[in-house]
């Protein structure tokens, strides 16, 4: 198989899965005050440290969680839902998190916040926290953070992003973005799935949304997923690495990006115009169904994805393509292109062959360019 759905999931990176095979002897309880308890303590320690450096937060401002969206649920609940604002193309994950009763921040046909509408909204003094993405998990495109958190302090309201995808896909450092919250995920970043990590600024004290034991501080009660932490942390330490094979990535993407839009009419790419991702590829074939081409790929032994790929197998149309105008028969024939550090330059030809094949048989456009350039 080739797998080109990084967004979704990437492979347990060796490292992570080493560091948890030799810390699988340790059974203590980090809040335990006997040796076995200490000594998972203090391995703890180390990951909090390791990790803190990795992304640039504090020590203190990691709140180890089960994942990303339980930290995007802790943050948003930090204020009542009629005083949050998200942008329309979060994640579901925010958006079920803020509620109906929150403001969505509408987007430009580029897929980036519209800034003018979100400083029209904070105008109104009633929204105390806004939440921004820093990367699309759908189309790639990143977000204007620093101008977002700008506005947003002006009129005294709160930031919490999204850099689930961001992180070892582009320089990444938490202290430097200006916000005040942001999530974390360790399987998007090649640590084990199951794990996430909410990044506070120093001095914002949050309230627990899981309350009994004492855990993190007092803001996330519950015994910590020890292994899950050290695979974490593991996964950390080799982000510059990642961060270097990104231009590769880059560059076979864009090579597969010219050939559709050099050969494929009836296809758009999402966001094309707008700062991305180097490893995001948005497409749509129109008049094609997104389970129709995520079929035929897997067929032909290619894993993608139609979109969000956390929805529990379930396809629908897009919420992030149609807040950038796309109507719901578009929004609904996308998929992502997303690949990763096992991922080739032949991987990319492949995966163009077989796109391009299926283009041909839906739009019966002959092609005059050999189906490996």
């Amino acid at each position: 198989m080739t797998y080109l759905d990084h967004n979704a999931t990437t492979p347990l990176k060796p490292q992570a899965a080493a560091r948890m095979a030799h810390m699988a002897g340790l059974w203590g309880n980090a809040s335990s005050v006997h040796r076995y308890g200490r000594e998972v303590r203090q391995h703890m320690m180390a990951a909090r440290h390791t990790l803190s450096g990795a992304v640039g937060a504090t020590p203190a401002g990691i709140v180890f969680c089960s994942g990303a969206t339980e930290a995007l649920h802790l943050a948003l609940a930090q204020c009542a839902p009629t005083q949050v604002a998200y942008t329309a193309i979060e994640h579901d994950a925010v958006r079920a998190a803020a509620g109906t009763q929150a403001t969505v921040i509408p987007a430009t046909p580029d897929g980036v916040v519209h800034l003018i509408a979100l400083e029209k909204i904070l105008q109104q003094g009633s929204i105390k926290l806004v939440a921004c993405m820093l990367a699309n998990n759908e189309t790639g495109v990143l977000q204007p953070v620093a101008d977002v958190a700008a506005l947003a302090k002006k009129y005294g309201a709160m930031v919490v992003v999204d850099a689930v995808q961001a992180v070892g896909k582009i320089p990444f450092h938490f202290g430097s973005l200006g916000v005040d919250m942001a999530a974390i995920s360790a399987h998007k970043m090649g640590g084990p799935a199951g794990m996430g990590a909410l990044l506070v600024r120093e001095g914002l004290d949050i309230r627990p949304i899981l309350r009994g034991g004492g855990q993190e501080m007092n803001r996330r009660a519950g015994t910590e997923n020890f292994l899950g932490i050290m695979g974490f942390a593991a996964a950390a330490e080799t982000l510059e690495a990642d961060l270097a094979f990104q231009q590769n990535l880059s560059a076979w993407k864009n090579a597969f990006e010219e050939k559709i839009v050099a050969h494929a009419p009836h296809a758009t790419i999402a966001g094309r115009r707008a700062p991305r991702l180097p490893n995001t590829t948005c497409v749509i074939m129109k008049n094609t169904p997104s389970e129709t081409q995520v079929v035929t790929m897997d067929l032909e032994g290619i894993a993608i994805s139609a979109g969000a790929a956390c929805s529990s197998g379930r396809v629908k149309p897009s919420h992030v393509l149609q807040a950038m105008g796309f109507d719901a028969a578009d929004a609904a024939s996308a998929i992502r292109i997303s690949s990763g550090r096992t991922t080739t330059e032949a991987d990319y030809v492949q995966a163009w062959q077989v796109w391009l094949s299926l283009y041909q048989r839906k739009h019966s456009t002959p092609s005059t360019t050999p189906l490996a350039a």
